[in-house]
């Protein structure tokens, strides 16, 4: 099995279980000071976690 075929089925098994495919964060993000580089996926959540921001959206995958 190919790695594109592997994340091919990884997004196709979380969108079957309602989540939205997004696009994935920046390495470097460009619009916060207080990260240098990306260390978690879910930095580009921050201002959700942090009551900042919504989403159209509830569950999410990359």
């Amino acid at each position: 099995m190919l790695s594109n075929e592997i994340r091919r089925s990884f997004l196709k098994y979380f969108k079957s279980q309602s989540h939205t495919i997004v696009p994935s964060g920046s390495l470097l993000p460009n619009d916060d000071p207080t990260l240098l580089f990306t260390n978690a996926g879910m930095n580009q959540f921050k201002d959700v976690f942090l009551g900042k921001s919504k989403r159209s959206y509830k569950r999410a995958t990359s």
